[in-house]
């Protein structure tokens, strides 16, 4: 194994690294956004509170 292979595996690791920190990082700083206008809970009314 020559030194050339160790670098592609290094930059390999430091990739993949990278990759996951910034997954995690937009996953939990989230996407923002506007929630959902429709849906959800409503009032119940006559024959729904039984």
């Amino acid at each position: 194994m020559g030194a050339g292979f160790i670098a592609v595996i290094r930059r390999t690791v430091v990739a993949i690294t990278v990759g996951i920190a910034v997954a995690a990082a937009i996953r939990v700083r989230g996407s923002g956004g506007v929630p959902p206008q429709t849906g959800g809970w409503r009032e119940l009314r006559g024959d729904d509170l039984r």
